[in-house]
C-alpha cells in the first residue's frame, strides 16, 4: 500500500512509523527483527530501511605501500525489505540512493522491487563517502535525487534504460527527504526550496524531513512548502537525545540547531543515563505538539535500538 493511501485512510490521525540501518555485514536478520518487534504494537503501517554507499579503506601492504579497497559495510536494503514484507505484513519502504550505483544497478532494483511487491521507495542523492569529504556521483550513475526519480517514473512508465518498446509498469509512490533548517550545501532557504519543488514536480508524492528538535522550524518549513505550491504530505523525522555527547555531535553531523530549553538541559546532565531520560521527556513534549499540529506520520530514526521509542511512543499513541 501507497504511504499516501496510509495517510488518507488515517483520515487525519497520526500515524507512527520507523526506520531501520541494516546491520552490519555478517549479523544475521535477527538484529533486524529484535529492532522492529518492540514497536509493533503501535501499528506501523510502513518501515524505512536505509542504504549505504560503498566507502573505501586502506590496507597496508607488504611492501609498505598502501591499497585503496572498496567495501560496503551494511548491504542488504531489499532483502530486509522481503523479509519485512514476509514475516510482519507491514510495508517496506527502501531507501534508493545515487551514490555507489550505475543506472543499470538502480533499474536492477527496481525491477526486484516490483518483483516483491513493494510499492514505496524514498530516492535520496545520498551522502558522501568519508574518504571523498564532497559528493562524487558513481561513473554511470544519477548525480541527483531529481535524476533518480526521473529514472523511477519512466519505470512507473514501463520505459527501461535499453528497451526500445514500452514493458511492464511499477507503480512506486516516491518520497524524498526535506530539510527544515536547509540542506547543508544550499546556499540559502529559497534555492533549497526550489530544489525540493522541482524533486515534487518530478514526481515524489511525499516528504520525510531531516530530524530537528525545534518543532517551530518544521511549522514554518510546511508552511512555506504550502506557499511554494509544494502540496504532498510532509512526515517529520524524529530522533531523541539518547547520550551527552550528542549534545554536540547532532549539530556537527546533520547541521542542525538544538533549542535552548534542551541544551540547558543537558548540560545539567550527570551522565548518559540522564541526558536519555531528558531527551526522552523532550521528544514526548515535540511529538504531543506535532500531532496537535496535524502532522500525518511520526517517523522515528531508531538507529535499531527500539527502547526508547518505545517508551516514547507508550505516552503519546
Amino acid at each position: 500500500m501507497k504511504i499516501t493511501d496510509h495517510i488518507k485512510s488515517a483520515k487525519g490521525k497520526t500515524l507512527f512509523s520507523f526506520e531501520l540501518l541494516p546491520p552490519v555485514k555478517g549479523q544475521s536478520i535477527q538484529w533486524i527483527y529484535d529492532a522492529i518487534e518492540p514497536l509493533l504494537e503501535f501499528n506501523p503501517p510502513f518501515i524505512d530501511v536505509t542504504s549505504l554507499r560503498e566507502d573505501y579503506i586502506y590496507k597496508e601492504q607488504g611492501n609498505g605501500l598502501l591499497q585503496k579497497v572498496s567495501y560496503r559495510k551494511r548491504p542488504g536494503t531489499i532483502a530486509i525489505c522481503a523479509a519485512i514484507i514476509h514475516k510482519y505484513k507491514v510495508d517496506a519502504v527502501p531507501h534508493l540512493i545515487c551514490g555507489g550505483f550505475t543506472k543499470e544497478e538502480t533499474e536492477n532494483a527496481l525491477i526486484d522491487l516490483q518483483f516483491l511487491g513493494i510499492d514505496n521507495v524514498l530516492a535520496l542523492r545520498g551522502d558522501a563517502r568519508k574518504a571523498d569529504g564532497n559528493f562524487v556521483p558513481t561513473p554511470g550513475g544519477h548525480c541527483y535525487a531529481t535524476d533518480l526519480i526521473e529514472h523511477i517514473k519512466n519505470h512507473n512508465e514501463g520505459k527501461f534504460l535499453h528497451e526500445d518498446v514500452e514493458t511492464f509498469k511499477s507503480d512506486f509512490c516516491i518520497g524524498v527527504a526535506g530539510y527544515p533548517e536547509k540542506h547543508f550545501e544550499a546556499p540559502n532557504m529559497n534555492t533549497d526550496f526550489k530544489y525540493l519543488k522541482k524533486k515534487v514536480e518530478s514526481g515524489a508524492e511525499f516528504i520525510v524531513t531531516q530530524m530537528f528538535f525545534d518543532n517551530q522550524k518544521y511549522f514554518d518549513f510546511v508552511k512555506k512548502c504550502r506557499e511554494n505550491d509544494i502540496n504532498v504530505p510532509i512526515i517529520p523525522g524524529l530522533k531523541p537525545i539518547s547520550t551527552l555527547s550528542q549534545l554536540n555531535v547532532l549539530p556537527k553531523i546533520f547541521h542542525i540547531d538544538l533549542p535552548d530549553e534542551l541544551t540547558d538541559a543537558l548540560s545539567h546532565a550527570k551522565n548518559n543515563n540522564e541526558a536519555k531520560e531528558i531527551g526522552t521527556e523532550a521528544m514526548i513534549k515535540q511529538c504531543k505538539e506535532l500531532i496537535d499540529f496535524g502532522a500525518p506520520v511520526l517517523h522515528f530514526y531508531t538507529m535499531g535500538r527500539p527502547e526508547q521509542t518505545k517508551k516514547i511512543a507508550k505516552a503519546i499513541f
